[in-house]
């Protein structure tokens, strides 16, 4: 017998279902284990987490910059895009200067990207800038462990600068009236505001750091003083014979 093809409306509602269906997860992408991991609480794996996600979102920043932005990495002594943006990223990780920038890091580099006069790779510089701050907030390196932490106002004021750098890029302009980097777009053509997501993902990672330093030595006080005060009822406390005949056999 031979079998009647499926009708065409039919094919496209299976196809249209398919398309429309949820997923069944969304990725979460930890950290595999390590031998250092055992020298690390809770909250260093949490700070951990979030520089190497902050440093993944600011390679991202600087790839969308430098593509909207070329005349920015032709500035600079490389020949091509790639370079420039390994040879930022590798100032960033490697904690050494960036050419152009006279010694400057942190919070001193990062008005540069928003000065007018400035004659340098303005990306560069705003990338760097944020790069460089996130290394000196976790005290020169990238990993935190036992003997070390953060300190939450720092990291609430880390936060509070990319903010500011953020509103800066979109918001500051040249004599023209034109923006001295191009980001976000936003037009008849469409809105992209990729730059806007990735800069707030990263302030929500340091802004919830900052909360999480916060109520861990909060927590850690709260739990000495805890301890204190059980001590002399956990004293009182006494262990329950299973079974109470032989228990008053032995007494």
């Amino acid at each position: 017998m031979l079998l009647r093809p499926l009708p065409s409306c039919f094919l496209a509602l299976s196809l249209l279902a398919g398309c429309t269906s949820p997923p069944v997860k969304k990725d979460v992408d930890g950290m595999g284990f390590s031998a250092g991991q055992m020298l690390q609480n809770d909250a260093n794996r949490a700070a951990n987490l979030a520089m190497r996600d902050n440093l993944a979102s600011l390679s991202l920043l600087l790839d969308k910059l430098y593509k909207r932005n070329p005349r920015e990495w032709k500035k600079t002594a490389v020949t091509s895009r790639e370079a420039a943006h390994q040879q930022v990223m590798a100032a960033i990780t490697e904690q050494k200067p960036l050419p152009g920038l006279d010694g400057r890091k942190s919070v001193a580099a990062l008005p540069l990207a928003f000065d007018p006069s400035f004659q340098g790779d303005r990306a560069g510089a705003l990338i760097y800038g944020i790069g460089s701050m996130l290394f000196e907030l976790y005290g020169g390196t990238d990993t935190q462990h036992l003997l070390s932490g953060l300190n939450s106002q720092m990291a609430a004021n880390a936060a509070w600068n990319i903010e500011v750098a953020a509103w800066l890029l979109a918001s500051r302009t040249d004599e023209q009236g034109q923006p001295l980097l191009l980001s976000n777009e936003i037009s008849a053509a469409g809105r992209n505001l990729s730059f806007e997501r990735e800069f707030g993902r990263m302030i929500g990672r340091l802004e919830l750091l900052a909360q999480m330093t916060n109520e861990s030595l909060r927590r850690t006080g709260i739990n000495y003083v805890q301890g204190i005060l059980a001590a002399p009822i956990l004293g009182l406390v006494q262990f329950i014979p299973l079974n109470a005949v032989s228990a008053a056999a032995t007494q």
